[in-house]
């Protein structure tokens, strides 16, 4: 038993840096996109876009047998962070 958790702990392991990693990436292109619209003079929300991003991963999660609530309270703290992000560009560029 120990040595079949030890293979389960590892591969968590494994997901949760793939994660990490790939968080950083998807901040590093809102950063961009951030950057963008501070330029462009654009709001750093998109509440829109958010609603319907929210949609379709909650559908994603529902195709994964992943809790789609879940799903969504993960996004939107995402979401969050990326607008708090935007906000701090959009007052260093003002």
């Amino acid at each position: 038993m120990d040595d079949q958790l030890s293979r389960y702990r590892q591969s968590i392991d494994n997901i949760d840096a793939a994660l990490v990693y790939m968080l950083a990436e998807r901040f590093k292109v809102t950063k961009a996109v951030g950057e963008l619209k501070a330029r462009e003079g654009l709001p750093p929300a998109d509440p829109g876009r958010e609603e319907r991003q929210i949609e379709r991963l909650r559908e994603l999660a529902r195709d994964a047998d992943l809790d789609p609530d879940f799903t969504e309270k993960f996004l939107r703290f995402i979401i969050e962070e990326v607008i708090r992000h935007h906000q701090k560009v959009r007052e260093a560029g003002a």
